[in-house]
């Protein structure tokens, strides 16, 4: 059963192409904000992942990140999600972010619990195709 309060945690070296310039997102060789975002998700559905049932996944509905200070590569970044509601099967988190330098980033993100065929059938559905 998913809980407010369960929390998981990642950490990442950032590699040369995490960077802005490489993901071309921005013109300097610091961590980009996209892949900032996409550890933030991982946290989040690591944090889930032992609560889903077979079958069941979830999905990113919404993210509002604060990309605080620039990490270089080499560095290495942790990242922290907690839930901290639960409506339906919307689950909502607040996420924390920093580097051997202290903070980097937070962000409130929401994800959703799904069917993983239903959720694809829908997707095929919506994009012309059938399964």
């Amino acid at each position: 059963m998913i809980i407010k309060g369960i929390t998981a945690q990642i950490t990442k070296t950032v590699a040369n192409e995490d960077t802005a310039e490489k993901v071309k997102s921005g013109s300097l060789p610091v961590l980009a904000t996209p892949v900032l975002s996409a550890a933030m998700e991982e946290a989040a559905c690591k944090a889930l992942a032992p609560f889903l049932q077979e079958g069941e996944t979830t999905v990113g509905g919404s993210i509002s990140l604060i990309h605080k200070a620039p990490t270089l590569p080499g560095r290495t970044i942790t990242v922290t999600a907690t839930v901290t509601d639960i409506r339906g099967k919307k689950i909502s988190f607040h996420i924390t972010a920093s580097d051997e330098n202290g903070d980097i980033g937070e962000a409130d993100h929401d994800r959703f619990l799904v069917n993983s065929r239903q959720f694809m059938e829908k997707a095929e559905a919506r994009n012309g195709r059938k399964q």
